[in-house]
């Protein structure tokens, strides 16, 4: 066995064992940080199959903004956890009859799956030789699907935008910001010269 199969059972035992604990934790803040330990280990798994664009993705994207969000919010909201959790044992007996044909469909799906030549060959878009896979990756989005990605592009902006719209309430009394009035001034407006005689305040 060599040294990739080792990392690779590593960060998968590591991934499921992290992932595990961010459903058993009973403190929230405990979960947040399993599931980071989750997704580096998830980086880990990219890494090895060669996709180091996905891997830097999941890092920079979903550690350093979703999961530290996600432990701001538990943070600052101070939920009542204990509460929450006092009907769990009730929907115990059918969350594990759905986890179980959930295990056994999947069982089912990796023990019928295959790779063969023909699927392989079948890639629309081969990456060709001597160039790496964000290379790769970048090529097939800015020529083929370019179009898509910009739409997919303005659908986002357009659901941010949407978001701040429908969250964003004025408020009487708050001083905000204009940028027409901040953009006309002229330096006689903002600086006031004044001549102090030494020894002497203003």
């Amino acid at each position: 066995m060599n040294i990739a199969a080792w990392f690779f059972y590593l960060f998968s035992a590591m991934m499921i064992g992290a992932a595990f604990m961010v459903i058993s934790a009973r403190n929230p803040v405990h979960a947040v940080l399993f599931l980071i330990l989750a997704f580096f280990n998830a980086a880990g798994l990219f890494l090895l199959l060669g996709a180091e664009f996905l891997a830097m993705i999941l890092v920079v994207v979903y550690v350093g903004a979703v999961a530290v969000l996600f432990l701001f919010v538990v943070m600052m909201l101070d939920v009542d956890f204990t509460e929450l959790k006092q009907g769990f044992l009730q929907y115990l007996p059918a969350g594990g009859l759905i986890g179980l044909v959930v295990l056994i469909e999947v069982a089912f799906v990796v023990g019928a799956w295959t790779i063969g030549p023909v699927s392989i060959a079948n890639v629309t878009t081969p990456m060709p030789p001597g160039m790496t896979n964000t290379m790769a990756l970048g090529r097939v989005l800015y020529t083929q699907y370019v179009y898509l990605f910009q739409a997919a592009g303005l659908i986002l902006l357009t659901a941010m935008i949407g978001a701040i719209v429908l969250t964003l309430r004025h408020k009487a009394g708050v001083k905000r910001q204009n940028v027409a009035i901040q953009n006309a001034r002229t330096p006689a407006e903002a600086v006031e010269v004044r001549k102090v005689a030494s020894r002497q305040g203003i």
